[in-house]
């Protein structure tokens, strides 16, 4: 390698240790341009176009790695799935990557699980359940609780003695199985119990669930760090932004942002909308998280951000936006905890449409304490964390529609309830006709990205309505935190 090169490749690398992904991506690029028959730079160069936001630059940089071939081709076909699925919501090519993968290394341990995420993700649950089948086949002790764990949250469970459920308490009770593992395998046992009514073992197992993630990650909810950012959000948007009139995609407006608290209906909404023909479904989309981690101090700094600042944000976004989601249409980005940043994007999308999704609060609360979320939603592990959380998203969605009137509430227990006059309201405030459709999203294909992702295949149905009576014995202290 010749000294500029070198100089390129100590440069790309103290940018990606410093988590700049843009920069380091560049430096890789231009050392490529030098010196292009470098597979592993190209790998490199496609994890960091990824982080970046720019996915259809990391596809043709990971087939560069291939067309140079590099060693361990199944990596990059697996790593290219990813791309597909998470980031440009391709799933029959993220299928064919992930098979050719596995036609290169019939077990490798990833790919299979992620082929079945990937069938979960489609609705197709028998297939689901036979590449985690397959993955646990050929786990090795470390990796079987995961497969395990994979397996049973794809299986329908009808009574408490079914030899899964068994399997999974077995394999919590393992001398060797550590915290991350019984997290796994304790919420996958809670699911199932929870799903065969043995509701007081149910609670048992989600409470050793995320005792045990807790244990994992060592994350801790910060109430009073939580406390001061809803403050701090309430002084830097003191008053609303000014409209600007520019409502279309086509004249660079903003998708529809649906949020709120996990589990309130956000995806169900979503749902409802993307079976209209005027929709496209953005998903869970990372993209304003991206402009957030570039401002600091947040949310101070956007108080006093110049307009210049402001529409690179924008930009920035919509660049995002037509990478991930092309084509003509409303898109949405259900991304539940951007209600955190209603004031950014208000900022840089005065005319944004924002539907705020709420749920009785004893369900959302439970239904919260039920999901395996990653280590950023720390409060998520805790009841008593859960309800300060839930007080602090009311505070600052209270300051938000003070604000921004505008705002569309959708109560999930109403909508389920009485369809029809709340997703009526939901394509009213969307500017979009009533298609007949909206009432069947249930039988649209496509693959979808959610913990629910086996409710959203259901018609509407009113049994998660007052779920909570099912633990009243257990929630004393989750009603005392909310009252």
């Amino acid at each position: 390698m010749g000294a500029q090169a070198e100089i390129l490749l100590r440069e790309a690398q103290g940018h990606r240790a410093a988590g700049r992904a843009g920069e380091a991506a560049d430096a890789y690029a231009a050392l490529l341009a030098i010196q292009p028959d470098l597979p592993d730079t190209w790998f490199n160069l496609a994890l960091m176009q990824r982080q970046a936001g720019r996915p259809a630059q990391a596809l043709a940089s990971y087939q560069q790695a291939l067309d140079r071939r590099i060693r361990g081709p199944e990596e990059v076909h697996l790593n290219r799935a990813v791309i597909y699925s998470d980031d440009l919501c391709q799933a029959d090519a993220a299928q064919a990557e992930l098979e050719r993968a596995l036609a290169i290394d019939p077990n490798y341990l990833s790919a299979l699980l992620n082929l079945g995420n990937l069938h979960e993700d489609k609705g197709e649950r028998d297939a689901a359940r036979a590449a985690y089948a397959r993955a646990l086949a050929v786990a090795s002790p470390p990796e079987a609780p995961l497969a395990l764990a994979r397996l049973a949250n794809a299986t329908r469970f009808e009574d408490a003695a079914d030899p899964l459920i068994v399997q999974l308490r077995t394999a919590m009770a393992a001398p060797g199985a550590g915290p991350a593992d019984r997290a796994e395998l304790g919420f996958a046992l809670g699911r199932a119990l929870d799903e065969v009514e043995a509701y007081d073992a149910a609670f048992a197992a989600y409470s050793d669930a995320n005792a045990a993630s807790r244990a994992a990650t060592g994350a801790r909810y910060d109430r009073a760090a939580q406390e001061a950012f809803v403050d701090r959000s309430i002084t830097t948007y003191a008053v609303p932004a000014k409209a600007s009139g520019s409502t279309s995609r086509a004249e660079g407006g903003a998708p529809v942002f649906i949020l709120g608290m996990f589990r309130s209906g956000s995806t169900l909404v979503e749902r409802i909308l993307a079976a209209h023909s005027g929709v496209i479904s953005g998903g869970e989309l990372a993209l304003l998280p991206r402009v957030v981690a570039g401002i600091a101090p947040y949310p101070d700094a956007v108080g006093g951000a110049s307009s210049e600042t402001v529409q690179g944000w924008r930009e920035a976004y919509l660049e995002g936006l037509r990478a991930a989601r092309p084509g003509e249409g409303l898109v949405t980005d259900k991304r539940p905890d951007n209600f955190l940043h209603v004031g950014l994007i208000k900022a840089m999308f005065p005319d944004a449409r924002i539907i705020h999704t709420v749920r009785e609060p004893m369900d959302v609360c439970l239904s919260n304490l039920f999901l395996h979320l990653d280590r950023s939603m720390a409060h998520a592990t805790d009841l008593t964390d859960i309800a300060h959380w839930l007080k602090q998203h009311d505070r600052l969605m209270a300051h938000w529609k003070a604000l921004y009137p505008d705002i569309l509430t959708v109560d999930y227990d109403a909508l389920v309830a009485d369809p029809r006059p709340q997703i009526e309201r939901v394509l009213a405030h969307c500017g979009l006709d009533w298609e007949n459709a909206v009432l069947d999203f249930h039988k649209a294909g496509g693959a979808v990205r959610t913990a629910s992702v086996w409710q959203i295949r259901q018609p509407l149905y009113r049994k998660s309505s007052g779920r909570w009576r099912n633990y009243e014995a257990h929630l004393g202290g989750l009603r005392a935190a909310l009252t």
